[in-house]
């Protein structure tokens, strides 16, 4: 009897180790992303398609493709569309590499990326004015490219916006079409 417990016991240990590697090898970060010869697309100001793989900016959160913002004058205008095309602009550059850090609950890799001349796309898009540092819940590391863009008056910051978080919380999500990387 005591020898069928112990197999018993083994069998419930291996079988607990391979559940443990299995879940290991899901949460780890996928492999670094490049471009060469993939398709980009561009879905928002944060996100984009490296062929089959979607990648999100990590440390930023953009404005939604259909949040508007408003002039100082009280009028809306399309800045989730402009987040999205600063995105492609970057993109655009040439040699799109991203180095993933995580993966969201979403299944996106969550990386920081660089082009040809941007060591950082997420770090540029707050200087530019088209994210904010952080993701909606922690503040980001670029608090000092966000209160440049916020003092030049550049992108979002021309006049007011709902934080993007608190914009997603208030409308439900619809998918905005890819756009190419130009």
């Amino acid at each position: 009897m005591r020898p069928r417990r112990w197999l018993r016991q083994i069998a419930v240990l291996a079988a607990l180790f391979l559940l443990m590697f299995v879940i290991a090898e899901l949460r780890a970060p996928p492999e670094r992303v490049t471009a060469e010869g993939a398709a980009v697309q561009v879905i928002d100001g944060d996100s984009l398609r490296i062929g089959e793989r979607t990648v999100r900016l990590q440390g930023i959160d953009a404005v939604e493709f259909h949040q508007p913002c408003r002039t100082p004058e009280g009028r809306e205008w399309r800045c989730g569309v402009e987040a999205r095309k600063a995105l492609a602009a970057l993109t655009g550059k040439g040699g799109l590499a991203c180095e993933p850090q995580a993966t969201d609950n979403f299944g996106r890799a969550v990386s920081v990326c660089s082009v040809t001349g941007v060591e950082d796309i997420a770090a540029a898009l707050v200087a530019q004015g088209w994210a904010v540092s952080g993701d909606g819940e922690r503040e980001g590391g670029y608090i000092a490219e966000q209160q440049a863009a916020r003092e030049a008056r550049r992108g979002i910051w021309r006049g007011s916006f709902d934080r993007p978080a608190i914009w997603r919380a208030a409308h439900p999500r619809s998918a905005p079409s890819s756009v190419p990387a130009t």
